[in-house]
């Protein structure tokens, strides 16, 4: 694995260099996209084993959605859904020979964190308005105000080196562990990968959806 600092670069579009991290992402987008198309096209009342573990998975994210945001869910499950799926694929592409995960790079990380910020502060203000919003910085005391704006600049960089952070070390112990033991013990150490990737972007969506709900908190209250 190359160093995740200095991305390995697949290509150049006149000088702006491409790398592998965003042919990687832009191709599970690709493949995400072309299996909700194959998926959605044919929905039956008596489902068949795909549409069976679909329905599995889109019910417990909703369930876990559930606990945290009660109120006006629906708005937010096509994000947060989105980003677990995501990262879950983005987090376990590496079990294919000769993909490496794109959230083992600080890039991608660092766009899923923006991407959530930005998300979290556009809910906010559509629910709240921008001023009752910019208002809810101040609470309980104006003092607190430049804690509260460097917290919310903090939880994101938390969330983009928490991410990388652990894909990157397992990514590169599995690595290590297959450079000087061959291929003598691939089946647990690629189970023990799956949880954690599976786990990664649990915590990453979880962290998401919390942060919504603080955003929206005042919102729920009043419905």
């Amino acid at each position: 694995m190359g160093n995740p600092f200095s991305p390995h670069i697949a290509f150049m579009i006149g000088p702006v260099p491409i790398s592998m991290a965003v042919v990687t992402t832009w191709g599970i987008i690709v493949l995400l996209a072309l299996l909700c198309w194959l998926s959605c096209r044919k929905l039956q009342i008596n489902a068949g084993r795909w549409q069976s573990v679909l329905e599995i998975l889109i019910t417990g994210i909703d369930d876990q959605i559930t606990q945290i945001i009660d109120e006006n869910k629906v708005r937010f499950f096509p994000l947060i859904a989105t980003l677990f799926i995501f990262i879950c694929l983005a987090n376990l592409i590496d079990i294919v020979p000769g993909l490496s995960s794109p959230t083992a790079v600080l890039e991608t990380t660092a766009a899923l964190a923006v991407i959530t910020f930005f998300s979290v502060h556009y809910v906010g203000i559509k629910s709240k308005g921008l001023l009752g919003y910019l208002k809810s910085f101040t609470e309980p005391n104006i003092i607190l105000l430049p804690f509260t704006i460097l917290s919310q600049i903090t939880r994101t960089f938390s969330m983009m080196v928490r991410l990388f952070g652990n894909m990157m070390s397992g990514q590169f112990l599995m690595g290590i562990i297959l450079a000087f033991v061959g291929l003598l013990v691939p089946i647990p150490l690629m189970i023990l990968h799956v949880l954690i990737s599976i786990l990664q972007a649990y915590i990453f969506t979880i962290l998401a959806t919390v942060f919504i709900a603080a955003a929206i908190a005042e919102d729920n209250k009043g419905d």
